[in-house]
């Protein structure tokens, strides 16, 4: 059975946006991207939807000396989320995830300075936000950054990604007020990275530049 590898975070984006078609015009509806890697998929998200683009920071919480092992992750508004699969078998003093995520709030607080300089937050009270990265494994930032996004009372949250684990697509399927659609879920998965061809880093200079560009489209139309 073919399983389809996506070119890079736009290519997989477009594929995205086809599986979302039914939000496209919807003035409600609104698209935020999990920096880095997931605005580019977003840009091409909120382009095809007709739909204003923001950023909404998540930081993974790493285990120390095995940091791609996510033991949790905050959000804007402070907000943690602990994976407790991780810490049931990896034993991790209070005071070093304390640590950890001090470090990771001073890289968040960088970031939305960075990212969104004087613009506001995008109000998404009363709307359908569809929150996008460019996959999902554990689910530990998507899961912090939903959690951070019901304080902020939209109607609807609309997890969507290109490629994530069946288990972790469908643990969000499960929650009242979410919704997931993810466009492949192979298996086995074992990591979003396999799925692109290019999975280079996204960089902070194309983080400002698709947001900018989403905001002349905005003004333009």
């Amino acid at each position: 059975m073919f399983t389809k590898i996506f070119r890079d975070r736009s290519d997989a984006g477009k594929f995205l946006a086809e599986k979302l078609s039914d939000y496209a015009g919807r003035p409600e509806v609104a698209v935020l991207a999990l920096p880095r890697g997931g605005v580019p998929v977003a840009y091409e998200v909120a382009r095809k939807l007709n739909a204003p683009l923001d950023v909404f920071v998540v930081r993974k919480l790493g285990v120390p000396g095995h940091e791609e092992l996510a033991m949790g992750a905050i959000a804007s508004g402070g907000v943690r989320v602990l994976n407790q699969d991780v810490l049931s078998y990896i034993r991790i003093p209070e005071v070093v995830i304390d640590e950890v995520a001090a470090a990771e709030l001073r890289e968040l607080e960088r970031r939305e300075r960075l990212y969104r300089g004087a613009r506001p937050p995008l109000d998404v009270q009363g709307r359908t936000v569809i929150v996008v990265d460019d996959g999902l494994a554990t689910g530990s930032t998507m899961r912090a950054a939903v959690k951070a996004l019901r304080q902020k009372q939209p109607q609807q949250i609309v997890v969507a990604v290109p490629v994530g684990a069946r288990a972790t697509c469908d643990s969000f399927k499960t929650e009242a007020d979410t919704m997931a659609v993810c466009a492949i879920t192979p298996e086995p998965f074992q990591a979003v990275g396999l799925w692109y061809l290019d999975f280079s880093q996204t960089t902070d200079d194309e983080v400002r530049d698709l947001l900018a560009r989403a905001e002349q489209t905005k003004v333009a139309a």
